[in-house]
């Protein structure tokens, strides 16, 4: 098998091929040009959309060319794979400031030269099309009966499929078809929820064409528990730190269950495997690879100086040795790097009910779950000496002299999440 293959195997990175036999023939004989779509319905991408730009990253490594496609001409539609109902339609403007938002992005991951790497947009061959004219020229090569046989039609027809949805798939397919024509494309990767739609544009390529071009497809990400992978309390893990901070990124990472590490560290780093084999090798502390794989991670998406400092607030709330014993210079813990709220001083002069304090800081999202969490044990404080102090009180104040001289307190919400509070001069 073709070493760039058999790498995206051996990390988790294979579900489905159209023809894996003569794929790999071709990967041994030539360097190929591959191309991964996502669509910008949104500002940012969140790290389920990022399996198929890890694997990205490991065929170029491998002497292959990647293009990046940004839907902005797909997603004036909306795909309606794993959608039960039509997405929300945006304006043109709010499609082309998404584009540009999530090209930066994955320009900061990838590295686009224009060579080996490049990014396009589809809105370039899509926005000013001649239904009339790609009706005849594509619309003839589609059989509606195969259509409604892929599982993302099937399962829509049952909450109700819009015409314009059911269009998408022709837009995709004629994606691969200028594609290959524009720069000799031969390859789209993707999550196995696209399985139809890349096997649709396969096919479009060949009878249009006459050539063989190939789809490969990857496994959707859960947990070891069956939950989807990167949801957390607050919603998907953005790429924005805007909308999830660098620190509760990591915190993500750290937080895995221990079932979870290997596969995590094998598709969302590039550390070699047999490293990865010993992180998490039987007997080895599990928290140690954890740590390893919330940096490493963070350390992608956000930077190096990000992950050290999303590090530095993990230790400084939780304890311990980055990586088991001081890696890479980071310092042993940093309050400073930690989610931070600063709350009224005259709350804590006059009492700062528990409910209340612990809803300010953003540890509940609600009064009700802030005395839930309360009442069921999982509200602390933690001292400077690392000490924790469980309130179950609902009617329990902290004052102001309960906080350090410098004006700060811990919380505690549950096992993983801290916050630290500062009094705020009115």
């Amino acid at each position: 098998m073709n070493q760039a293959l058999e790498v995206l195997k051996n990390r988790g990175f294979f579900a489905q091929c159209t023809n894996e036999t003569e794929l790999s023939r071709l990967m041994d004989t030539e360097p190929v040009i591959f191309y991964v779509g996502c669509d910008p319905t949104g500002s940012s991408l969140h790290i389920g959309h990022m399996v198929p730009f890890f694997a990205y990253r490991h065929l170029r490594e491998a002497g292959h060319k990647g293009l990046a496609l940004i839907g902005g001409g797909t997603a004036r539609i909306g795909d309606p794979s794993g959608k039960t109902e039509m997405r929300k339609m945006l304006t043109y403007d709010m499609l082309d400031a998404n584009a540009d938002s999530i090209k930066a992005q994955l320009d900061r991951f990838i590295g686009f030269d224009d060579n080996t790497a490049r990014a396009v947009n589809n809105k370039d061959w899509l926005a000013n099309l001649n239904y009339i004219d790609f009706l005849r020229e594509i619309g003839s090569h589609f059989s509606v009966n195969r259509m409604l046989s892929f599982e993302a039609y099937k399962t829509r027809l049952e909450t109700g499929l819009s015409f314009i949805e059911f269009n998408y798939q022709l837009l995709q397919s004629y994606d691969f078809l200028e594609l290959y024509r524009r720069y000799g494309c031969r390859l789209q990767i993707g999550g196995d929820d696209q399985w139809g739609n890349i096997v649709a544009g396969v096919e479009l390529v060949r009878r249009t064409e006459g050539a063989e071009v190939f789809g490969l497809t990857f496994p959707l990400v859960t947990t070891a528990d069956g939950k989807k992978m990167g949801k957390t309390e607050k919603g998907a893990l953005f790429l924005d730190p805007g909308i999830t901070p660098p620190y509760d990124f990591f915190q993500y990472w750290r937080n895995v269950q221990d079932a979870d590490i290997r596969r995590f560290l094998l598709m969302f780093s590039f550390l070699p495997v047999e490293e990865i084999d010993s992180l998490t090798a039987a007997g080895k502390n599990p928290n140690e690879a954890k740590e390893r794989l919330a940096w490493e991670v963070t350390a992608l998406i956000h930077g190096k100086a990000e992950a050290d400092k999303a590090l530095a607030g993990a230790l400084a709330a939780f304890g311990g040795h980055a990586f088991g014993g001081g890696a890479d210079g980071v310092p042993g813990g940093d309050k400073s790097a930690m989610p931070q709220a600063k709350l009224s001083r005259a709350a804590f002069e006059a009492g700062y009910n528990i409910v209340d304090l612990f809803c300010d800081a953003g540890l509940a999202p609600s009064k009700s779950e802030a005395r839930r969490l309360v009442q069921q044990g999982g509200a602390f404080t933690a001292g400077n000496d690392g000490s924790l102090i469980a309130i179950t009180d609902i009617a329990a104040t902290i004052t102001a002299d309960q906080l350090n001289p410098e004006g700060e307190l811990i919380l505690r919400a549950g096992k993983k999440r801290y916050c630290l509070v500062r009094m705020r001069n009115e």
